[in-house]
């Protein structure tokens, strides 16, 4: 595996040059950012994730979440699982017909499955819940499921390990997903997948149309801020959902927002910007403000 700057900067560089364009000046459009803007389709979305003080009170109900989206006037609305109150098919179809009801699509769903375990029975644990929950989206008629890599365990194990046991997991779970239309979007989150290389070398692997990356452009650890945004243009290529904060996870510094929506209209993505807000102020007030902010950055960079 090559050092990982010089991993960031030729994936990076490779992303740019799959799409045509040269990286956009510091201020204004450029033709190639404007040219880039007409194959990008950033769409405002909310996590449930985001209001998650309130629904593990008790104070929110995923009815009402869904209700919040609209209320929001987001353009779909990420049901993480971790608050439903049942896999029934008979609740999951009464929030699928709520949202239906009310014109507001799920962008995906979200489980806590994580893949690296050193035990090969508990990796086909680990399989056979992606797989209930792959069952559960479909149920819902979302197109995609987010799932985890994780840390790896105590003891003398490796990144490579942890990359082995992940890609063992993803394909079965992969062609499981495909065939019911619905993508895997690998989160860079707490772990091995913390690092851009790592999660695009286990995405390569898997190579599967129904793997991809789902990006949270703040759960990078890096070297300084130019790092953190090299290692989300290197990802952009491979995303399939996204979450969005304003902070950074590894050093709290505030994230230059504009910045990283134009990486993802120069990358030509087209999906969700879904808003997991995490602070210290009350989602009540919080989230909307980030939610603005994310309206108005999709109608700036995007032709959507």
């Amino acid at each position: 595996m090559m050092l990982r700057r010089q991993f960031l900067q030729t994936a990076g560089a490779a992303a740019l040059a799959s799409t045509g364009l040269t990286r956009p000046e510091a201020s204004g459009r450029s033709p190639a950012l404007q040219a880039s803007i007409k194959k990008a389709r950033l769409l405002p979305g909310c996590c449930a994730y985001s209001y998650h003080d309130d629904l593990a009170a008790g104070r929110m109900s995923m009815e009402d979440f869904i209700l919040k989206g609209v209320e929001l006037g987001v353009a779909a609305v990420d049901m993480t699982v971790y608050w439903l109150k049942s896999t029934e098919p008979a609740y999951l179809a009464g929030l699928r017909h709520l949202a239906s009801k009310n014109g507001i699509p799920f962008s995906g769903a979200a489980c806590r499955a994580s893949t690296v375990a050193s035990d090969a029975d508990a990796r086909a644990v680990v399989l056979d819940d992606i797989k209930k929950w792959i069952a559960v989206t479909d149920r819902l008629g979302a197109p995609h499921l987010r799932i985890f890599a994780g840390a790896l365990p105590k003891g003398d194990f490796t990144v490579a390990q942890g990359i082995d046991w992940t890609v063992e997991v993803m394909k079965p779970a992969c062609d499981a997903a495909g065939k019911l239309g619905i993508t895997l979007g690998l989160e860079d989150h707490d772990g091995i997948t913390q690092r851009a290389d790592t999660t695009l070398e286990i995405i390569r692997r898997v190579d599967s149309p129904f793997a991809g990356v789902n990006l949270d452009i703040s759960n990078f650890v890096a070297d300084s801020d130019e790092d953190q945004y090299r290692q989300i243009e290197a990802c952009v290529p491979y995303a399939t959902h996204t979450h969005i904060r304003d902070h950074f996870g590894d050093s709290h510094r505030p994230i230059d927002l504009d910045r990283v929506w134009k990486i993802f209209a120069q990358g030509g993505y087209r999906g969700y910007m879904s808003a997991e807000y995490e602070g210290d102020e009350s989602a009540v007030t919080a989230v909307p403000k980030l939610i603005d902010r994310i309206k108005a950055l999709c109608t700036k960079y995007s032709a959507a």
